[in-house]
């Protein structure tokens, strides 16, 4: 595995089969039964340029949970970057500072020139349109997790990822991690000008995948293992594309009837976060709130065991987590959520 995580490029299926098994290994600890101090002493910088709350959290408590401690930045106001400092400099600063980095950038490219002028290990949490590659490692290990539940398996299942597919970046290193497996049948739904770049849906197909483009939700599903859903992502369109931008129809929305008429009792759903529930934002609906085919806050959840992975590989500490974990002594509820199921 390469000293930084940038992008899903970087890893191969070896490479993300470790992290999936790390993950595993990190529940009894994500799930606040057991504590680790394997990390005691290391510092996390946190550096967060665009607004965001469960990725900046969730890399915060999964660092706190191996025994670090973290320091945040959150916005350009309060860097040294809005007095002109150049990523290098930066950069350089905080390896004097961190034993690990995670950056949100909103340019695409930012992350990957920032851990260019460091030898600390450095994690791209998001880069405009570009990549988020801790979010789709922990999206395949909920699909993983999901599937072991279900009785079902990876290969030869049907996928649909729908939504902003041009500018939602979770996707971008979602179905290129997916590509990295047996064949799957991919079906890419997404409003008119906000479809999967083409160079994407060409590396996933010459791996062998059969990918298949709609324009629409109207049709039989029930086959369908796992609907990924995404938010339409407003803050990165060209004034262009605002103007003409018609917003999104109901034809495009994940609800309890598109579930119900159109998939199946095992159907999985799935959504980044966060999701718009303002009225006529047409994305992941409230209605199915309690109902077991939503994964969303699961997948949450599972952010911590893949985040602290992550950590523990990039800090090699990865082999000691079994042997250095003991008893949690403080109370935690059996269920986080009062609609858990």
């Amino acid at each position: 595995m390469s000293p930084h995580l940038l992008s899903v490029d970087s890893l191969n299926r070896d490479s993300v089969n470790h992290l999936l098994r790390v993950a595993a290994q990190m529940e009894p600890i994500a799930q606040r039964r057991q504590v680790t101090r394997v990390l005691e002493g290391a510092v996390l910088g946190n550096l967060f340029f665009e607004a965001s709350t469960r990725t900046r959290v969730s890399f915060h408590t999964a660092f706190c949970r191996l025994g670090g401690s973290v320091c945040d930045t959150t916005g350009f106001t309060f860097s040294s970057m809005a007095k002109g400092e150049s990523l290098y400099d930066t950069s350089r600063v905080m390896s004097g500072y961190c034993d690990a980095i995670v950056m949100r950038h909103p340019d695409q490219g930012s992350v990957a020139e920032f851990a260019a002028a460091t030898n600390v290990p450095v994690i791209n949490g998001g880069d405009g349109p570009g990549e988020h590659p801790s979010q789709a490692l922990l999206d395949l290990y909920t699909i993983d997790k999901e599937f072991q539940r279900l009785g079902k398996s990876l290969g030869g299942a049907h996928i649909l990822l729908t939504g902003d597919l041009k500018y939602g970046r979770t996707v971008h290193s979602l179905i290129k991690l997916l590509s990295l497996y047996d064949p799957l049948r991919i079906t890419l739904v997404s409003p008119p000008g906000l479809e999967m770049p083409t160079s994407l849906i060409d590396l996933v197909t010459a791996r062998g995948h059969q990918v298949e483009v709609r324009d629409h939700l109207a049709t039989d599903f029930s086959d369908l293992d796992v609907v990924y859903t995404t938010r339409i992502q407003k803050e990165r369109f060209t004034e262009e594309m605002n103007e003409s931008f018609k917003g999104v129809s109901d034809d495009f929305m994940v609800n309890k009837a598109f579930l119900d008429q159109r998939c199946s009792d095992s159907t999985i759903v799935m959504h980044p976060l966060p999701r718009d529930s303002r009225p006529g934002a047409n994305d992941l609906n409230v209605d199915l709130n309690g109902d077991p085919r939503l994964a969303i806050f699961r997948q949450t959840d599972n952010g911590i065991p893949m985040r602290m992975a992550i950590f523990a590989t990039l800090l090699k500490v990865d082999d000691l987590i079994e042997k250095d974990m003991r008893p949690v002594r403080w109370f935690v509820p059996d269920q986080l959520g009062t609609l858990d199921r």
